[in-house]
């Protein structure tokens, strides 16, 4: 079975002691692509490198909106630097969160406003953060999606906001994300969104090291446990796992141009 995780952060601390380890676990998984996503500049520099060590990790690059307060003019410039390296594919993780507010709200607008526009420029998908935000960020992706190039949007990433926002997500181009909540046992939204997702429209995630699976919750997740939220989706859906991960992987393709 073939598998693609579209969100990852393998160039995080917790690997630094076992990454080659992890990278040939997720091989031997079936695992055949890699989104390593960045989350402030320095992370984002080495996504990049990581992609270029090997071929199935690709990047994303971008700042987070914990860090939006480091966002300026200066970073962005080098964001844009970044962002024309090959196998950077997307920008992100950009966009809002409410939950912790560890950068001023303005400031998290501001700079998710900034990244946006930076991916209209280059043509390049979005991979989005939302907690505790949806009615922002919707109203900022609903201005941005008008102006913006009609490719495919991007990513709503470990997509948290329900199924009653799903159709305004879905109308306005983006893909949901899934991670490993949805294996909760307690996780009954997240699987109706699950269900209920166009199955062309569907990407699977761990998000690692975080948000990590049934049955390794309390540990360190890793690529190679995209399996497990592969067959939570299934289960939801009344599908074969099989069918899930061909599909997921073709989503990934097409979305952010990757190939496994």
């Amino acid at each position: 079975m073939r598998l693609t995780d579209s969100h990852a952060h393998l160039d995080f601390s917790p690997f630094d002691h076992d990454r080659v380890a992890v990278i040939g676990r997720a091989r031997q998984a079936g695992v055949v692509a890699i989104l390593n996503v960045g989350t402030d500049l320095a992370s984002s520099r080495a996504a990049v490198a990581l992609a270029q060590e090997h071929d199935f990790i690709y990047a994303a690059v971008g700042v987070h909106p914990h860090d939006a307060k480091t966002v300026t003019p200066a970073l962005l410039d080098e964001l844009r630097d970044l962002a024309r390296q090959p196998k950077v594919v997307a920008i992100g993780e950009i966009g809002l969160d409410y939950y912790r507010d560890l950068s001023p709200r303005p400031q998290q607008r501001r700079a998710f406003e900034q990244q946006l526009a930076l991916a209209a420029e280059l043509n390049l998908p979005v991979v989005v953060h939302s907690r505790d935000a949806h009615d922002d960020v919707l109203a900022i992706l609903r201005r941005w999606s008008a102006s913006a190039p009609k490719q495919e949007r991007g990513v709503l990433h470990s997509y948290s906001a329900g199924p009653e926002r799903l159709e305004e997500v879905l109308a306005l181009g983006f893909s949901i994300g899934i991670s490993g909540p949805v294996t909760f046992a307690n996780a009954h939204s997240l699987r109706a969104v699950a269900a209920a997702v166009p199955l062309e429209r569907l990407l699977l995630e761990t998000d690692c090291p975080y948000l990590t699976p049934e049955p390794h919750r309390g540990q360190r997740n890793e690529p190679a446990y995209v399996r497990y939220v592969g067959q939570a989706v299934a289960a939801a859906r009344q599908a074969t796992t099989e069918t899930v991960a061909r599909a997921t992987e073709a989503n990934a393709a097409r979305l952010f141009a990757i190939s496994g």
